[in-house]
């Protein structure tokens, strides 16, 4: 009979998710230039050996950020066009304001730095929030 506990696999997806939304408070508030992988380290109590086991980069790692940020976006203006069918004016302030507070958490030097150091991520996020407004914004409109 095996002990119980988390599965091997568990605990690396756990140590992944902590990395992830540690890597995400300091990219969004300070810039991506300036975090390094030892500050996350350091943070994290972890070795710079850890972090790289699971993400080979830092470009890497702002992906899954990003990855993360927009599957957490997304599900939230699922939950809010399932909630609001035909209440065109609660549904639209609800998802503005959803929109608003998740915006707030990106500041401008993390924009910048995504823009001028990853561009190709950069390009990425502005297809992904174009396909996302579509889909959920427009969604309003044709209802």
């Amino acid at each position: 009979m095996k002990p119980a506990g988390k599965s091997p696999r568990r605990k690396a997806d756990a140590s992944r998710q902590l990395i992830v939304e540690a890597a995400r408070a300091h990219f969004f508030s300070h810039g991506f230039r300036s975090v390094t992988m030892d500050d996350l380290a350091d943070e994290l109590g972890v070795s710079k050996k850890t972090l790289y086991a699971h993400f080979p980069s830092k470009i890497a790692l702002l992906e899954a950020v990003l990855a993360d940020k927009f599957a957490g976006v997304e599900a939230k203006l699922k939950e809010v066009t399932r909630a609001y069918p035909h209440d065109f004016s609660t549904a639209l302030h609800e998802l503005l304001s959803n929109t608003q507070r998740e915006l707030d958490e990106i500041k401008p030097p993390f924009v910048r730095d995504m823009r001028q150091k990853a561009p190709h991520v950069f390009k990425m996020v502005e297809r992904r929030r174009a396909e996302l407004i579509e889909r959920h914004f427009g969604k309003l409109f044709v209802e």
